[in-house]
Formats: C-alpha cells, sequence, structure tokens
C-alpha cells in the first residue's frame, strides 16, 4: 500500500481526530444546552460522524503501515 501522509499530516490529523474535534463536540453540546442555541443536537452528531470516520481511515491506515513494516522486517 501507498503511503500517503507525510509523518507530520499524520500526526497533526491524529491530535485533530483524538484531540480537537471531541473537544468541539463537548463545546458544542455546553453552549448549545446553556444558550438554547438551533440544531445543536445535529451539530453534535455530525461532528462525532465526521470523527469516527476518520478515525476508521487513521486506524486502517496505520494497520496496513505496521503490516507493511512487519512485512519488510521478515
Amino acid at each position: 500500500m501507498k503511503i500517503l501522509l507525510s509523518n507530520r499530516a499524520y500526526d497533526v490529523l491524529k491530535w485533530v481526530v483524538m484531540i480537537a474535534l471531541p473537544a468541539v463536540s463537548v463545546l458544542l453540546a455546553t453552549l448549545g444546552e446553556i444558550w438554547g442555541l438551533p440544531h445543536t443536537r445535529e451539530l453534535v452528531l455530525t461532528v462525532n460522524a465526521v470523527t469516527v470516520f476518520l478515525g476508521a481511515l487513521i486506524g486502517v491506515s496505520t494497520a496496513a503501515y505496521n503490516k507493511e513494516a512487519h512485512d519488510a522486517d521478515e
């Protein structure tokens, strides 16, 4: 499998998925509840869906990279 991301891009994307997007989701949920913002539930669910999707892609990419690295070691 061809590697599509540099290490730096991977690290940034991983940080976004693991830290930034979950924090944004909690912020939206909290502020939406406090201020009675419209469509808060839909926004939070959308952010969470994007987070899970990107996390799955990162997981598949990591597994493929690790398999390729392991195969090269043999």
